[in-house]
């Protein structure tokens, strides 16, 4: 099988530091990668080194069976990208802006014109198509960026955190276009921090942190690796906290987490639940609120890192290094 993306091994180098550590991954064509992972963990950069904007320092990709590095011309004219800010003129209009790109592509003044014109409409920009791109919101900005990667009709996208500062509507709206997209089979590479968006548009999902793929495959089947379910539990008084945690981890053989008084720890088998009631009950300690859930990826996260992907700083280095290796470049 030829995989619309395939990467083996890469591992970037910037002076000292190691922003990749031997990534390897695969995206089936018509289908959405999900990269989740927080903010400095190689996300970026392995979607920089797949656009052929850097080259890794070891390991090899492909798209659609090219080389990344000796066929970096034709990869080019397969793919197209979104970064993670909009990368539009915001002197020019959303139309303007569209026939740049196309012309730029190559195509004939009408040609862009045209293109310009159905994607406008397609991404519900049709009526702000005459007005500078400075006067779009947000969400406006993002989808005409989006817009503007399509004139070429690239087989393959990579969006690199492209819902970054969006409003939840405007997120809700990028979503609808990528589902669309992968539906006129598109292969789409999304890079997120946001666990829901993974949740909701990937086909399949790589998890990175620290420069490494630490989990990959659906998302059931990574929630699976935790457990499909998540016991949580609240004591009525705090004091008895630490007992709650010790009882519920030694329960399900896993260690729990404790966020504010909440104490909560993935399960495999739901009869536990009855079963931490009558140790809790047994112990003394009266329950606030009990309940059983469904898994989330954050779950997988913290169980794979020991961290949540909200309580993570940005890694400095990354893209500070980059630039450092652009300019003496």
């Amino acid at each position: 099988m030829t995989y619309a993306i395939q990467a083996e091994g890469l591992v970037k180098r910037f002076g000292d530091t190691r922003a990749l550590a031997g990534v390897s991954l695969t995206a089936r064509p018509g289908t959405v990668l999900g990269v989740l992972g927080p903010n400095g963990a190689g996300k970026t950069t392995a979607t920089r080194i797949l656009a052929t904007l850097i080259e890794p320092t070891e390991g090899h990709a492909t798209i659609n069976g090219h080389d990344v590095v000796k066929q970096a011309h034709q990869v080019r004219q397969l793919i197209g990208l979104t970064g993670q800010y909009a990368g539009v003129d915001e002197m020019l209009t959303g139309t303007e802006n569209l026939i740049l790109i196309g012309r730029l592509l190559g195509l004939s003044r009408r040609e862009s014109r045209s293109r310009a014109a159905a994607l406008l409409d397609r991404f519900d920009l049709a009526e702000a198509a005459e007005r500078a791109a400075k006067t779009y919101s947000g969400g406006m900005r993002r989808r005409l960026d989006l817009a503007a990667s399509l004139v070429g009709r690239p087989q393959i996208l990579f969006l690199d955190e492209p819902t970054t500062g969006l409003d939840p509507r405007s997120r809700n709206g990028l979503w609808d276009i990528v589902r669309g997209l992968t539906g006129d089979g598109v292969t789409v590479m999304l890079t997120t921090q946001y666990l829901e968006e993974a949740d909701q548009l990937a086909d399949d999902i790589v998890v990175i942190d620290r420069g490494q793929v630490i989990a990959q495959g659906t998302s059931d089947q990574l929630k699976a690796q935790v457990g499909d379910q998540v016991l949580e539990v609240t004591p009525v008084d705090a004091a008895d906290t630490a007992s709650v945690a010790r009882i519920v981890g030694d329960l399900a053989g896993a260690t729990p987490e404790v966020r504010e008084g909440l104490v909560s720890v993935p399960i495999a088998d739901p009869a536990l639940m009855p079963a931490a009631v009558r140790r809790l009950d047994e112990a003394g300690v009266t329950v606030g609120a009990l309940s059983l859930r469904k898994s989330s990826l954050d779950e997988v996260f913290f169980a794979l890192t020991g961290h949540h992907t909200e309580d993570l700083d940005a890694e400095a280095g990354e893209l500070a290094d980059e630039a450092k290796e652009g300019a003496s470049a």
